[in-house]
């Protein structure tokens, strides 16, 4: 009976479905494969790039860890900066949209905030270097002279520091982070914001209770797409920060760690030989890390997915 009944679903099958099924199985496939012909290629030309010495590359100072974990702090430091202020502002605008603004408002404002996203990263480091550095550096000046007392304000104040490529970055996430956002807000369902309204709860209480609960999944998700776009966004870091290398806390000083993506842009022009292949691996740490916040971020997902707006 079982038979009978597979063969006839067969049967019916048009040819549309079956190219349909065929093309999005030949998508799905090409994107394991491409993943894992990067990862390939990282691999083999890395080799030699994690093995060298000063002596096989001009751009080390010893080896290649030494090297590479400055690099890695700088990338952590600033996308994790840029995340603190990202994600309360996120939030707060897709909220606003979502469930304060009245229509025709939230409709703009939605339009304004995914235009941010088609901004190219260039003008946002030309609008960093050109306004944000010099318009902050009264404000940065201020918090050294008072706040210095405090490890992560101490030193001289520059308006190209790291706190500045962090608020870039911040920005630059911004859009991404809040449409998430604001899409699994509205999936929240209507009879659970409607009871708490009905047990007489405040608005900002029907939230608290019923809709941030729901969308904790997609705000993790969120945050984690934006995080993989601050680890590797390459020119407006490059353009912003005044990197020295080394690792500090410090955040408004011009000696700053540098990024792996901002590095490699800076340094692969000029680069050659076994160069080439330690930039490589560079890329390398960065696609592990990323992959790796990918994967937490689905792990933490999935522990809620049984009420989660991300799913």
């Amino acid at each position: 009976m079982t038979t009978t009944a597979t063969a006839t679903v067969s049967a019916k099958q048009r040819p549309g479905d079956r190219w349909f099924s065929g093309a999005a199985l030949s998508a799905g496939t090409m994107i394991l494969v491409t993943l894992a012909a990067v990862a390939v290629f990282l691999i083999i030309q890395s080799i030699p790039g994690i093995t060298a010495t000063n002596e096989d590359a001009s751009i080390l100072k010893s080896d290649f860890w030494s090297y590479v974990g400055p690099l890695a702090f700088g990338t952590v430091w600033a996308a994790a900066i840029a995340l603190l202020i990202a994600i309360p502002l996120s939030i707060a605008v897709a909220l606003f949209i979502s469930h304060y603004a009245p229509r025709r408002l939230a409709q703009g404002l939605g339009y304004i905030v995914d235009l941010l996203a088609a901004v190219p990263s260039v003008v946002f480091g030309i609008w960093g270097i050109a306004v944000l550095a010099p318009a902050a550096l009264p404000v940065y000046t201020w918090m050294t002279e008072n706040l210095g007392w405090i490890p992560l304000f101490d030193g001289n104040a520059s308006g190209r520091n790291i706190l500045t490529a962090a608020i870039v970055l911040a920005v630059m996430v911004l859009p991404i982070i809040t449409a998430i956002c604001r899409e699994i807000f509205l999936q929240t369902p209507p009879l659970h914001e409607e009871a708490a309204l009905a047990l007489g709860a405040t608005r900002w209480e029907m939230i608290r209770m019923a809709v941030l609960p729901f969308a904790r999944g997609g705000i993790v998700s969120a945050s984690m797409l934006g995080l993989g776009r601050a680890l590797g966004e390459t020119m407006a870091v490059a353009m912003v920060l005044s990197a020295s290398g080394g690792i500090t806390w410090r955040l408004l000083t011009a000696q700053n760690p540098n990024t792996i993506p901002a590095n490699i842009a800076q340094t692969f022009p000029e680069a050659y030989g076994v160069n080439i292949n330690v930039l490589i691996a560079t890329g390398l740490i960065l696609f592990v890390v990323t992959f790796l916040v990918n994967a937490v971020a689905r792990w933490i997902v999935s522990r809620r997915k049984e009420f989660s707006g991300a799913n």
